[in-house]
């Protein structure tokens, strides 16, 4: 079969980033072709970079053998390139049949011939199975009407390669099999699409054939029949793992009192029947692909997202989590994973960040004073070891590790019963790595219960003493003890236990 697309050895350099280093990637006229890869990969840049919205350093693309290089989106989509991305980049307030032909519509006599507009996107969706009324606005329709909207307007465009960026994100399983019905039928029909999903379930439905990045390089390209899920796993994760945890002090807490109690709870189209008790001093690993539902959960228990349904306990006691403020108030903590986005105030010093959740929780009615404030951050840069001249530098000048050392500090000082964090080593060097896992598993010894996610399972491994596993916005395993091994928690990652 004949490759309507071929990009070729692919290189994008940002600075001080290798973003993408001699990268291979073919597409046929009628298929469906998975691009995967945790984040990072490397996939967002090579879909930019077929898109117009990256260049590339080096390579070259070919479309139906002859040579092209698209300068930004909208001139790809003159070359026969659409992009569906995740978030819905549509016009809610527009009618449907506007939002197919926005920037094209049909004329007669100088003017907007909307009853053409309104029959050829009757047609057109007709062609999807949807029987809509075009006239309503976009926003009257669900995510998944919406979404084939996105791509019926793709479609109009006589596009030759549909790019659909992680579609099914904020789809329940009905609505995948709508969207899976609709790109079989392009398949059939010669389009070349381009899937990329975090659901390996999904791949394995719908693909024909997978191509896998990781950091940045071509792993390989394989046929679905010819690659296993849990291959495909270790392939998007990598093969370094080591480690083991302590066997004596998982076993010390599991021997302790409950410290959180959680029964069924969940968030429709988030994370649905949710459960896990948690020791007291006990240190929980969340395993699992970018996209699983592992955040999802922990801005769950945190009520960052409130949970719809279910019970929650703190030691014996019924609470109910509903907000961050009402978790803080019953003695949780949340580091999240985005620390320039969520969790540091750049313009603020060390000091200031440090006593930011212990003042929220206090109320800015009773200030603490400057010399608690002083107290409490020079506490916190000798214990954590903080690389800083004094508590009033700012935090934005600080690396990537001390940044992440100062937001642990900040929750250390509420002295949390239930301490969440969210890939707390991401994006930091080795040294300050091992320090944040060393002081986690110290905080558990002096009693803190620590929820702790990350996708790297050497790290999970070798600091957890039980593992939830999570897989497509659910938990499908608990493990404790000597089952948490590489190979176990791989296999159920990719469904195969």
């Amino acid at each position: 079969m004949n490759n309507i697309l071929e990009m070729k050895q692919i290189e994008i350099e940002f600075p001080g980033v290798k973003a993408l280093d001699k990268v291979d990637f073919s597409l046929r006229a009628g298929e469906v072709h998975s691009l995967l890869g945790e984040n990072g990969a490397g996939k967002s840049t090579l879909i930019k970079c077929l898109t117009g919205v990256n260049k590339m350093d080096s390579g070259e693309i070919l479309l139906d053998g002859n040579e092209i290089r698209p300068q930004d989106p909208g001139h790809a989509m003159t070359l026969g390139i659409s992009t569906v991305f995740q978030e819905i980049n549509l016009c809610p307030n527009l009618s449907v049949a506007e939002n197919i032909f926005v920037g094209r519509q049909p004329m007669k006599h100088r003017q907007i011939n909307w009853r053409e507009i309104n029959r050829r996107a009757e047609e057109l969706l007709s062609g999807f199975g949807l029987e809509i009324d075009v006239t309503r606005p976009l926003s009257y329709y669900s995510t998944a009407i919406q979404q084939m909207v996105s791509i019926a307007r793709a479609v109009d465009v006589q596009a030759k390669i549909l790019i659909l960026d992680e579609p099914t994100s904020s789809l329940d399983t009905g609505e995948v099999q709508l969207l899976f019905r609709v790109m079989r039928e392009l398949k059939a029909k010669g389009m070349g699409i381009i899937f990329i999903t975090h659901f390996l379930d999904q791949v394995y439905e719908i693909s024909d054939r997978m191509t896998i990045l990781r950091n940045g390089h071509l792993v390989g390209t394989y046929t679905v029949e010819e690659l296993d899920r849990v291959s495909l796993v270790t392939m998007m994760i990598g093969k370094d793992f080591s480690g083991m945890f302590d066997m004596d002090r998982a076993e010390a807490a599991e021997n302790s009192q409950a410290e959180l109690e959680v029964s069924h709870i969940g968030v429709a189209g988030k994370v649905e029947d949710f459960s896990l008790t948690i020791k007291k001093g006990e240190l929980v690993g969340f395993a699992g692909l970018l996209g699983s539902g592992r955040t999802e959960t922990a801005e769950m228990l945190f009520g960052a997202v409130p949970s719809s349904r279910g019970s929650m306990k703190l030691e014996g006691h019924d609470v109910k989590i509903d907000s961050p403020g009402e978790a803080l108030n019953n003695r949780m903590a949340f580091c999240p994973e985005d620390r320039k986005r969520d969790g540091i105030i750049g313009d603020l010093s060390i000091r200031e960040n440090i006593i930011l959740a212990l003042q929220a929780r206090r109320g800015f009615m009773k200030p603490l004073s400057l010399a608690e404030q002083n107290e409490l951050a020079d506490k916190y840069i000798s214990l954590l070891g903080i690389a800083t001249p004094d508590a009033e530098k700012k935090i934005g000048e600080l690396s990537g590790g001390n940044q992440q050392k100062v937001i642990l500090a900040r929750w250390m000082a509420t002295e949390p019963a239930v301490l969440i964090l969210d890939e707390p080593t991401r994006g930091i060097d080795i040294g300050a790595k091992a320090e944040i896992q060393k002081l986690m598993l110290k905080m558990c010894a002096d009693g803190t219960s620590v929820i702790f996610i990350s996708s790297e399972l050497d790290e999970i491994i070798r600091c957890s003493g039980k593992v939830v596993v999570m897989r497509d916005r659910k938990k499908v395993a608990e493990l404790a003890g000597r089952e948490c091994t590489q190979q176990k928690i791989l296999e159920i990652i990719a469904g195969a236990a």
